[in-house]
């Protein structure tokens, strides 16, 4: 294992550790929008406060600078991804690399500006900054929206990666929804922690209260994963 790989591994063990202790990575019982029974969910709509969400961005931050992904703006999709681009670019800036940001509206505005779309122009090479990726859907929204302004989406930067089975229209697609983006779409995804990560926590921990719900990830993983 390289350096670099120490540090991806590292940051990720940080990651998941933070969301973790802050209440946004839980253990239970939770039925996903595939009408799956997870043993865990990851709400990021819970980095709730300041603190949380600057240290959610600095994660993306680090991630993004060591994958060395070229890009040239941030594209936030309504909702959740407009505050992660807006905290993204702070972050960025702080470490020396100030890129402009854009959002979407979920309906276009008929007066003032106008339009569907929200802050820098969006131009050049663009970076779609969301939470997680379940079907794709929203990074085909955003991949539209982008290219209609004249500019090249060129990857997805996400909180986790769940690496399991798409489900679309009923129907368990053969593939991860992050596998969809990166071989049909063709565009890279870049994801601070995966469920391999999370397996890793739950493993290296002495704390039964956490490392007891490691059987039932590994057994999801083993009916889900890709």
């Amino acid at each position: 294992m390289n350096a670099e790989s120490d540090r991806s591994d590292a940051l990720a063990q940080d990651f998941v550790r933070f969301s973790v202790e802050s209440g946004v990575l839980r253990f239970g019982e939770f039925k996903t929008k595939a009408g799956r029974l997870s043993p865990y969910f990851f709400n990021a709509g819970l980095f709730d406060d300041g603190a949380k969400l600057g240290r959610l961005a600095g994660f993306y931050a680090r991630r993004l600078i060591d994958s060395g992904l070229p890009f040239d703006m941030l594209f936030g999709p309504a909702y959740k991804g407009i505050t992660l681009a807006a905290a993204v670019a702070i972050e960025l800036a702080r470490l020396g690399r100030n890129v402009p940001f854009a959002y979407n509206r979920k309906e276009a505005k008929d007066h003032g500006e106008g339009g569907s779309l929200v802050g820098a122009p969006v131009a050049g090479r663009v970076l779609i900054v969301d939470d997680v990726m379940s079907a794709g859907t929203s990074v085909r929204e955003s991949i539209a929206m982008i290219r209609d302004a004249g500019a090249t989406p060129c990857g997805v930067a996400i909180a986790l990666d769940r690496q399991e089975k798409a489900a679309e229209g009923g129907q368990e697609k053969p593939w991860s929804a992050v596998q969809y983006v990166r071989d049909q779409l063709q565009l890279e995804v870049v994801a601070i922690a995966t469920l391999r990560d999370l397996l890793q926590f739950l493993s290296s921990q002495s704390d039964p209260s956490l490392a007891e719900h490691r059987p039932a990830v590994s057994a999801y993983r083993d009916r889900y994963g890709v």
